[in-house]
């Protein structure tokens, strides 16, 4: 990124354009007029980043929220410094400038790596190093962008953390995770107490699995037991004994009665299984 001598121009309001892809996508309306006053009293004291984009035109970096406040001062012109920068030197300016000013929400960052990213065909670890974090940093805020819009505002308005968000995500059903999102909501968790928590709700999800899975393998144990004694039924019967077979379902347990006619069998006049 060049810096053109690092002057500082008065450029129009008018002939500047909003950034293409810009970072933040909501801004506080009680905000913005608490810095249109600070600059009516004291000025604009740090210039906004522009790049040129055509003879008369430019394209805004950073400095939005000032951009807005001196339209509503009344501002015609504004202090600007130039560069010259590509788009995804421009997109990651802006990201950068206001990570270091904490002025994005969680999701508004994670959204910009991920515009970022796919705009600009880079991979997450050449993004990481341009933004100054790791790679693992950077898969980490990316990640909760699978919650849904309901998840995101809850989280916002509770003003939970990203580390809350990536310990719910941990919990593969929706409607499940809603309910425990409500409840870190609800009782004010802190992150220790939320990922406790919601390990807790794991762990009896894979009890719940395990038990499921032991409950078929003792079904399918069954059936196999139930085909044995049909196969060996059938088996008789093409041979022409009349076996007769009865089952029926019991409170704790199925019992068979098989019963082979005496002058056939020689023995026993029922067996029961």
């Amino acid at each position: 990124m060049l810096f053109n001598n690092r002057r500082i121009f008065e450029i129009p309001l008018l002939q500047i354009k909003p950034c293409k892809n810009p970072v933040r996508r909501s801004y506080s309306r009680d905000k913005l007029m608490e810095l249109a006053v600070s600059i009516e009293k004291n000025g604009i004291l740090q210039p906004l980043t522009v790049r040129k984009i055509a003879p008369t035109e430019y394209e805004l970096i950073t400095g939005e929220r000032r951009f807005r406040a001196a339209a509503i001062c009344g501002y015609s012109t504004v202090p600007c410094m130039v560069v010259s920068c590509s788009d995804t030197e421009a997109s990651v300016f802006s990201l950068t400038e206001n990570l270091q000013r904490s002025e994005l929400n969680i999701f508004e960052e994670a959204e910009s790596l991920h515009n970022i990213i796919a705009s600009s065909h880079i991979s997450r670890q050449e993004l990481a190093g341009q933004i100054g974090q790791r790679p693992s940093v950077v898969a980490g805020k990316l990640k909760i962008l699978d919650l849904g819009y309901e998840e995101r505002n809850m989280i916002l308005q509770a003003h939970l953390t990203e580390r809350h968000a990536n310990a719910v995500l941990k919990i593969p059903d929706k409607t499940e995770r809603r309910i425990v999102l409500n409840e870190i909501v609800e009782n004010n968790m802190n992150v220790s107490q939320s990922e406790e928590y919601v390990n807790g709700i794991l762990s009896e999800i894979r009890l719940k699995k395990h038990a499921s899975q032991h409950r078929k393998a003792i079904i399918k144990d069954i059936r196999i037991f139930e085909n044995t004694i049909n196969h060996a039924v059938d088996t008789m019967r093409e041979s022409g004994i009349p076996v007769i077979k009865a089952q029926t379902e019991k409170e704790d347990f199925l019992e068979y009665i098989v019963r082979i006619p005496k002058m056939t069998a020689g023995h026993d006049s029922g067996l029961t299984a």
